[in-house]
C-alpha cells in the first residue's frame, strides 16, 4: 500500500457530503490503488449526525479507507490534506439579497482559506463545490496567497454533465460520444454551455443537430435552470449528481485529457479568451495527468457566444466587487 492521501470534505454530514464520502472511500476519487484518510469537517451542531456517518463508513469496511478524522476544528480538518473538497456553504434563502449571501459565505470560506494555507500539505489542491462556488473559491484563494492560484478550482462539471446529456439525447448518441463541451463563466443561471465547439460522435454539434433554435434556446435554458427544476421536482437540491460531478472533476484533473476533449472547471483566469484576470471563471481545461493543467486554446467564439460570455462575466465581476467591498478579499 502506498502512503495514504488525505482528503478533506467540509459539510461532511450534509446531503452532498453523504453522497460523496462513500465513493471517495471506495476508491472512485483517486483510484483503486490509493488509500485515503478522510478528514471530515462539520459545524458543532452537526457533529452528532457526522458521528453516524462515520459509523456507516466503518461498517462498509472499505479496504482503501486508512483512517477517519471527524472534527469541527478548522486546523485539524485541513492538517496535511492533499485534496480539500469544500462542500459546506449557506444556500440562498427566500428574501436573501446577493450581498447577504456573499457575506455569510465569506464568513465560511475566508477562514477556510487561511486554515488551508496554514495547515494543508504543500501539494494541496482545492475544489469548491458549495455555492456560489466561483466567488466562494475566489474568497478562499484570496485569503491563502501562499497556495498557488492554479491549485484552486470551482465546480462547473455538474453543468457540463447536464449539457452533455441534453445534447446526447437530442442527437440520439451515447453521452460518452459528446466531446469538447465547456461551460463558460459562473456556476449560476448566467453560465453559457458552449455547444458550438463540441462534437457529437465526431461531428460538430451544428451539423449533428439541425434544430439550431433549440440549441440557442431550450438547450441553454434547460442547463442553466436544471438545479431549480430538480428542487421543484424532488423538493431538495441536487445531491447525488453534485457529488458525482465533484468526483468527475478530481478524476479529470488527475488524469490526462484526450486531445479531442476538455473538462470544464472554474479556474483562476490569466486573461484567456479575454476573461478579466483574477476571476474564478469556467473555462475549457486540459490536464496533463501529472497534476498540471492548461486552458485549452482554439475555441471559436462567435457573436452569439460573446454576448452570453459577457453576461456571466459581468455577474462575476459584480460578485467580486461586492466581496471586495465587504472586506472578504
Amino acid at each position: 500500500m502506498t502512503t495514504p492521501v488525505h482528503v478533506t470534505v467540509t459539510g461532511a454530514a450534509g446531503q452532498i457530503g453523504y453522497q460523496l464520502l462513500f465513493r471517495i472511500a471506495s476508491g472512485q476519487l483517486l483510484g483503486p490503488d490509493t488509500p485515503v484518510v478522510l478528514r471530515l469537517l462539520e459545524i458543532e451542531p452537526a457533529m452528532k449526525a457526522l458521528e453516524g456517518v462515520v459509523m456507516e463508513l466503518d461498517d462498509c469496511a472499505f479496504p482503501l479507507l486508512a483512517g477517519i478524522e471527524a472534527t469541527s476544528d478548522l486546523g485539524h480538518a485541513f492538517t496535511g490534506t492533499n485534496w480539500a473538497l469544500l462542500v459546506g456553504s449557506i444556500p440562498r434563502k427566500a428574501g436573501m439579497e446577493r450581498g447577504d449571501l456573499l457575506n455569510v459565505n465569506g464568513g465560511i470560506f475566508k477562514p477556510q482559506g487561511r486554515a488551508i494555507a496554514e495547515n494543508a500539505a504543500s501539494d494541496v489542491r482545492v475544489l469548491v463545490v458549495g455555492n456560489p462556488c466561483n466567488t466562494n473559491c475566489l474568497i478562499a484563494r484570496s485569503n491563502a496567497p501562499e497556495v498557488p492560484a492554479d491549485r484552486w478550482f470551482a465546480m462547473t462539471r455538474l453543468d457540463q454533465n447536464r449539457a452533455e446529456t441534453q445534447l446526447a439525447k437530442k442527437a440520439g448518441i451515447a453521452v460518452k460520444d459528446v466531446k469538447n463541451l465547456t461551460i463558460w463563466g459562473n456556476h449560476s443561471a448566467t453560465q453559457f454551455p458552449d455547444f458550438a465547439n463540441a462534437t457529437l460522435a465526431g461531428t460538430p454539434t451544428l451539423e449533428a443537430i439541425a434544430d439550431h433554435d433549440w440549441l440557442r434556446g431550450d438547450f441553454i435554458t434547460t442547463v442553466q435552470k436544471r438545479g431549480a427544476a430538480i428542487i421543484e421536482a424532488r423538493g431538495a437540491s441536487s445531491a447525488a449528481s453534485a457529488a458525482n460531478a465533484a468526483i468527475d472533476t478530481v478524476v479529470s484533473l488527475t488524469q490526462p485529457t484526450a486531445s479531442d476533449d476538455c473538462v470544464s472547471v472554474g479556474v483562476t483566469s490569466h486573461g484567456e479568451y479575454g476573461v478579466p484576470e483574477g476571476l474564478t471563471f469556467g473555462l475549457p481545461i486540459n490536464a496533463d495527468g501529472q497534476g498540471g493543467w492548461s486552458v485549452k486554446e482554439g475555441f471559436a467564439i462567435d457573436d452569439f457566444a460573446k454576448e452570453r460570455i459577457q453576461v456571466t462575466t459581468d455577474e462575476l465581476l459584480a460578485e467580486r466587487d461586492e466581496v471586495r467591498a465587504l472586506g472578504l478579499i
